[in-house]
């Protein structure tokens, strides 16, 4: 084994549970998110004093107020909130919960390590369209929506990870995802980049992804393969195999799986187009170019 079990005094672990506890029973009730996700960033933040004073209308400095302000994430805006393909109904409530999940990291009790996993777990019942039992969720893990996320039982995912589920992500049971790791599931075409692909990315059981590699958007990592530090995915890689390299390159097959594996010479098939989502936007939809230009003199 290479863990051990760490245990809190009785007191502290009775008020995390119960804090917990407490915060997962209002999101899960008909309360609006927005005044859930406010109420728990004061308390955490220590500002209750503060946010108290301004509400009574005593005056406030210009920037207080916008701290004070930016504790409802209803006064505040995400990146992932400007993608016009974007479902409107599901980013409304998945958009204040990834205010609070980003919030509470940057907030210094995120470094208590056992609180830190049990809060985020919880808070990925609520966020993700499906999460299984025992996941734990390290520090600085980032989203694009959250509500297109699936993830199995006994999964990790380390720190600084990012996990873009601009189209679909589905993660398997026990996998292991190392620090910096990147998952896509979006793509830009590579004349326009402002035409954007959205793609259903799957990592399978049991694999483990690890530091600073990337799997781009389509593509497959199989049943108990490896994916190589900094090793770039653009194609499938298959059930048991080890890839490494940028692109990632499967090289060797798992000790004890070479009867049941694809062969090495095998591997290395692109079936990104087979898991291609289509969308559609409004017609009525007013929309922009990032790079401010006239679109039309291209036509």
């Amino acid at each position: 084994m290479t863990k051990r079990y760490v245990s809190l005094p009785d007191e502290a672990e009775a008020g995390m549970r119960e804090f917990i506890d407490e915060v997962d029973r209002r999101l899960a009730s008909d309360e609006s998110t927005c005044s859930v996700v406010e109420d728990v960033l004061i308390d955490l933040s220590g500002d209750r004093e503060a946010y108290d004073r301004w509400q009574a209308g005593e005056p406030v400095s210009a920037a207080e107020r916008v701290r004070l302000q930016s504790y409802d994430p209803c006064n505040t805006t995400l990146e992932s909130e400007y993608y016009a393909e974007k479902d409107e109904d599901l980013f409304r409530r998945s958009k204040h919960l990834q205010w609070l999940w980003r919030q509470f990291d940057s907030l210094p009790i995120a470094d208590n390590v056992e609180f830190a996993l049990r809060f985020r777990r919880m808070l990925a019942d609520h966020l993700f369209e499906e999460c299984g039992e025992n996941c734990r969720f390290f520090k600085g893990i980032s989203f694009t929506y959250g509500h297109n996320i699936t993830i199995g039982d006994n999964t990790i995912v380390h720190d600084d990870v990012h996990l873009d589920d601009r189209g679909k992500l589905t993660i398997g049971d026990r996998v292991s995802i190392s620090d910096g790791v990147h998952i896509y599931s979006h793509d830009h075409d590579v004349v326009d980049q402002t035409e954007v692909r959205n793609y259903h990315t799957i990592v399978e059981d049991d694999v483990r992804l690890t530091y600073d590699s990337m799997v781009r958007a389509g593509n497959k990592v199989g049943e108990n393969a490896i994916v190589g530090a900094r090793g770039v995915v653009q194609h499938d890689v298959p059930a048991h195999h080890i890839a490494v390299g940028m692109p990632a390159t499967s090289v060797k097959i798992k000790p004890g799986w070479e009867s049941v594996a694809t062969p090495i010479d095998e591997a290395g098939v692109n079936r990104q187009d087979e898991r291609h989502l289509p969308y559609s936007v409004p017609d009525e939809l007013e929309v922009f170019d990032e790079f401010r230009r006239d679109l039309r003199s291209q036509n």
